[in-house]
């Protein structure tokens, strides 16, 4: 209690608060425009940090951190394009509840189980951070490869009814992923004498490509029948507080916790991030689900799933990052940078040395959850009524923030290019009806498989017997088999239920 009341002392005042309340807001900004992120936020807001004191500066980033990774369900919901990777899976089902004019719920579900999941994911850093950075320790090339085998495994719950097509998509996702130079030997691939190739795909831009150009493309083509491209209409008269009934939010509590227990483990785990555990946790809740064949379709349990588990992955990925020093994801890679610059070690020493600090963020991360949702609440109507513009203004704005927040990745045309190439890719997906979500997973998940396989192998001399024999590793590779003799099981049944109807 001692190092609490260093840390509000540090916090609890009102210049920290604005910062806070500025943080959240510009956060929820770039979340909610696509292109844009919370790495991308914080990485501006760096420089500013420097002339504040170390407890402001680090409060300034933690606020950007959360109003971005929340953020991106605002356009995910509403326009069935992802803010941020974090958001890839709320528009799966949070997209067709738009559709079916029911957008306030499931922006009103998105924020409250957000909310949540940073809550949850602050408590256990709170009080197992020590214990749990102890166990991510353990990982090494073995288990991460293993990790990585699992987390593909899932792709037979995003492949809707074609486990073929969702195999091939990911592979495709793995392929692209190849393209720039070797990590592990520094040789070029795949580049073909391109300079600008050398570097790879950056995740940011094919991201936006797959998803806001596709859906830009497939707007434009539906524009040409009226009778297919009707303006979405949704009522907000009547609606009270998060749009959703008290006997739904009970009825989501065990989903959320699960989604909350596999968002702050894989936040966790350094280098995976939330980019990848909303993707498991809505596959997790989907195969675990009484009625998975709902999914996709327009509920608030892939919202619930999605939203708690990305928000989940904040406390999370601040664990390896505070305990050890090794950052979790990219935003918090930005975070390393902001505490160096002002001259803070991270790691075990810092408990003992910077208490003000490390209570401070802890206070920090509980105040930001509170203002997110209040600032989104207050703002849900305003949200809704973006829906009211013509799409013949909206998607033109829309691709324009595409093309800024792309070429703003590394201030270069070739990401702009990379959009329009996976702009095209995914929407000859879209026609061919092969699902986007399992290229993401591949090209996310096919650099952590092929790097530590290569790893592995150098530290067994060639070896396949290591990736078997470790404890950690043998249960997350039990559990992909597992996973696939499901997937294929339901996908056996279903076309068997076919040929009988």
């Amino acid at each position: 209690m001692d190092n609490f009341i260093i840390g509000a002392q540090a916090v609890l005042n009102l210049p920290s608060i604005l910062l806070i309340v500025i943080g959240i807001i510009t956060g929820i900004i770039f979340g909610a425009i696509p292109g844009l992120s919370a790495t991308m936020a914080i990485a501006l807001f760096l420089p500013i940090t420097y002339g504040l004191s170390p407890t402001q500066g680090i409060v300034l980033l933690i606020a950007l951190y959360v109003g971005g990774i929340s953020g991106g369900l605002i356009s995910a919901i509403l326009t069935h394009i992802p803010g941020t990777p974090s958001s890839v899976a709320t528009c799966f089902d949070g997209w067709p509840l738009t559709q079916k004019g029911q957008a306030t719920k499931a922006l009103g579900v998105g924020i409250v189980f957000s909310f949540i999941g940073t809550l949850f994911s602050t408590i256990i850093l709170i009080f197992l951070s020590p214990i749990l950075a102890r166990f991510a320790i353990k990982f090494g090339a073995y288990e991460y490869f293993a990790l990585g085998i699992f987390s593909l495994s899932m792709i037979g719950s995003l492949s809707g009814k074609s486990l073929a097509k969702g195999i091939s998509s990911a592979l495709f996702g793995c392929m692209f992923a190849t393209v720039g130079i070797d990590m592990i030997g520094a040789v070029p691939r795949f580049s073909f004498g391109v300079q600008s190739m050398k570097m790879g795909f950056n995740i940011l831009p094919v991201m936006i490509g797959m998803f806001a150009v596709a859906e830009i493309l497939k707007a434009a083509e539906e524009s040409r029948h009226p009778l297919q491209s009707e303006t979405i209409k949704i009522n907000i008269k009547g609606i009270k507080g998060f749009g959703f009934s008290w006997a739904e939010f009970r009825s989501q509590w065990s989903n959320g916790l699960y989604s909350s227990l596999i968002g702050t483990g894989i936040g966790i785990l350094p280098g995976i991030g939330g980019g990848i555990a909303n993707i498991i946790a809505y596959s997790a809740v989907k195969n675990k689900s009484k009625y998975p064949e709902k999914f996709g379709s327009g509920i608030i349990d892939g919202v619930v799933a999605t939203e708690t588990s990305n928000n989940a992955a904040i406390g999370g990925a601040l664990v390896p990052l505070l305990c050890l020093g090794i950052p979790g994801d990219t935003v918090t890679a930005m975070l390393l940078g902001g505490l160096t610059l002002h001259g803070i070690s991270p790691g075990p020493l810092m408990f003992t040395q910077n208490v003000d600090i490390v209570y401070g963020i802890f206070i920090a991360l509980l105040i930001s959850a509170v203002l997110m949702l209040l600032i989104e609440f207050y703002g849900l109507r305003a949200f809704v009524a973006l829906l009211k513009l013509p799409k013949s203004t909206l998607l033109p704005g829309i691709f324009i923030f595409c093309v800024i927040g792309a070429f703003g990745v590394n201030n270069q045309m070739f990401d702009v290019w990379t959009v329009l190439l996976f702009g095209g890719i995914g929407y000859f997906f879209n026609k061919i009806k092969m699902p986007t979500a399992p290229f993401i997973l591949g090209f996310i998940i096919g650099p952590i498989i092929e790097v530590n396989l290569r790893r592995g192998l150098m530290f067994s001399q060639g070896s396949f017997a290591p990736f078997i024999t470790s404890p950690i590793a043998t249960v997350f590779l039990s559990a992909s088999l597992l996973s696939l003799v499901l997937s294929g099981i339901k996908n056996i049944r279903r076309k068997m239920d076919k040929k009988s109807i």
